[in-house]
Formats: structure tokens, sequence, C-alpha cells
């Protein structure tokens, strides 16, 4: 059975109300025209239950926007969405390109600050997002009383004499849905061993960020990156108002998985609109993500908690490897990843979240 607007109802009696399933929810893909967004490929998802989001293909199909009954459930910066073509891959440039958005993908080589590794120079946080998608496949069709819509693409990150990684991504949901879901594989079609960092940089903003905002996760140790985050850590879990002059802070967190080695992690407003409150929350799996950063960025403008699963830290790829900790895919082998992102739309849903976070620590 399908929930919408308050009613319960089957397909064919659903059906019966409109011209089109469209009507209620769909993927509709388009283009952008104007400024340094000309041409990037865009999907809108909506559906129907107030959930809607942005996905790019030009831009490895990650996610630019979204939100939930007109609520912004993602930060932006003031970059736009710009089109790949106007990368800029040495040192800090990829910042030039960071939209923000719902979901921001790193890697799938290097993740973290710039640095040198072999020889070879590295810009922050990596390719992938900056590499439009093939085999583009829109849709959406009825599985018997539920109606799925996706988007599948393939993103390669290769050279001539060099790497030759394939990542293939589906993100779905469907109609009625207040979650949606990314599967990722990534496979080494070359023929030597890939380094592999790969990190899911989810952005959550106002309003659901906010003075009164806290992070649950089922963390039993926090540690701080560096000295800066240090001086703070006895509230990594709690927000600030729009700070004058803040300075970033990165937190590592060890989580504990629950029965089914999943990892929930939320950003919860319980203030908004006058009690009702509103969140973000996230779900992956332990083995896939081993660890999680979180990034706490307070600033004017620049107000945005990262939650961030990842197979490594964020200190680039030269410290991966000085460490003994950079992971790499052997030829032929593939990497599987699984997100879920969703909406907690009221307090009585955010005590639900907390006391299955609560379950994991005990």
């Amino acid at each position: 059975m399908i929930n919408l607007y308050g009613a319960t109802y089957d397909r064919i009696q659903l059906l019966r109300h409109v011209g089109d399933v469209s009507q209620i929810a769909h993927a509709k893909i388009y283009q952008l025209t104007d400024g340094n967004e000309k041409g990037v490929d865009a999907i809108d998802f909506r559906t129907g239950s107030g959930l809607s989001f942005t996905v790019l293909p030009s831009r490895g199909l990650d996610i630019s926007y979204a939100e939930y009954q007109g609520i912004p459930l993602c930060w932006r910066s003031s970059t736009g969405d710009v089109h790949p073509a106007h990368y800029e891959p040495d040192g800090l440039g990829w910042l030039r390109g960071f939209y923000g958005g719902l979901l921001t993908t790193c890697g799938m080589r290097q993740v973290g600050v710039p640095s040198e590794d072999n020889d070879e120079a590295l810009g922050l946080h990596g390719r992938v997002s900056h590499i439009p998608a093939k085999n583009v496949w829109v849709d959406g069709r009825w599985e018997g009383q539920r109606y799925m819509l996706w988007a599948q693409g393939k993103v390669k990150e290769t050279a001539a004499l060099g790497e030759h990684l394939s990542r293939t991504r589906r993100i779905w949901t469907e109609l009625g849905s207040q979650t949606l879901h990314i599967e990722d594989i990534v496979e080494n079609l070359g023929y030597q061993d890939s380094p592999h960092m790969y990190l899911f940089h989810i952005n959550v903003g106002f309003p659901i960020l906010t003075e009164n905002s806290e992070l649950l996760a089922p963390s039993s140790q926090v540690t701080p990156r560096d000295e800066t985050a240090a001086a703070d850590l006895n509230n990594y879990n709690l927000c600030e108002p729009p700070t004058v002059d803040f300075q970033e802070q990165a937190f590592y967190h060890e989580m504990e998985p629950d029965v089914d080695n999943h990892i929930h992690v939320a950003l919860v407003n319980r203030n908004f609109n006058n009690g009702q409150g509103i969140g973000v929350s996230v779900r992956y799996h332990k083995t896939q993500f081993p660890n999680f950063v979180q990034w706490k960025m307070c600033g004017e403008g620049t107000y945005v908690i990262g939650l961030e699963p990842s197979n490594c830290g964020v200190e680039g790829r030269a410290k991966e490897r000085e460490r003994g900790t950079l992971q790499f895919i052997e030829p032929g082998g593939r990497r599987h990843y699984e997100v879920e992102i969703g909406v907690l739309t009221s307090n009585a849903e955010i005590d639900e979240f907390q006391e299955k976070v609560a379950r994991t620590q005990n």
C-alpha cells in the first residue's frame, strides 16, 4: 500500500485519480543553460511525500540539492553547479566547483588535503565529482504496489598508461518515500593494484543546522584531526550560530554498528517550527565504510555540518600511505557501497532514531 496525503492507496486506486503517475512522482532530466553551469545535465526527483532532490550526471551523479516540503536539507555554496570543464585539479582548486549539495563524492584515488604521493601531485579530494557519467539511465516503473524511480550511470577515472577505475552508481527512491538510496560499485579494470580512497561528503545546512542542532551518533571514541578541533572537542556534537572567522574542524568517529552492521547518524533540530523538529539521517555499512568524518564549519555563509562515511582519513593519500592504512583495489577487484539518506520529519521520529542509536551503544 502507498501512504500519500494522509490516506492509503493501492496501485489501482491511486492511478484512477491521475492521468499519469508523473502528476505525483517523477524523475525528469533536463540541462542547465546559464553561466558556468551551462551544459550541466540534471535530474529532478519528486517522490510525492514532499521529498525532492536533484542529481547531476555531468558531475558524477552527485546530488546538488534536496528539500522536504520546501525545507532545504543541504548547504549550498556560492559556486553554483559548475560544469566539469571548469574543474581546477591542482591544490585547492577543487573548491571552485564545490557546490556543497546533499552529496559530493570524494575519491576515487585521493581524498583530503593536497599532497604528493609516489611522484604524483594530488589535489584536494580527487576527481570523481568532476567526471561526467556515461550510460545514464533515468526511469521509473511499478514493482507490485511500489513505484520505483532511479538514475544510473558509470564514471571512469582513467588515464592512458595509468589507472582504470570504473564506478557504477544507482540512485533510487520510490513513490511516497522520505528516503533516497545510493548504491556504488567501484571496479579496477586495469592490470595493477590501484590506491582507493572514497568518501561521501554529505552536507547538511540551515534550517536543520542552527545553534540548537545536535549530532546523534553511536560514537565510542571521537578524535580531533588537529589542534583547532581539539580545542572544541567537548562540543563536537553541538552547533554554534554563524560565527565570524570560524575555523573549520574535523573529527574522526569510531562508530558502533547495529546487529546488521549498519551505522546510523543524524543531524537534528528539535526546535524547528515551534518544536515540531526535523533532521537528516544517514545509514551505511560499517564493513564498507569503516571510518566516519564529521566536518564542522559554522562560519558566516559557510554554515554546514558534513556527515562523511569513508574508507580513509582526510589528510591526503601520502599520509594514508605513511600510516599504512591506504587501501587498494586489485586488478579485476570491486568494492561495493550502499548509503541511505532520509528525513526525520518530527520529534517523535527523532526520538525513535535516538533510541536506535542508544541501543547500539549498550
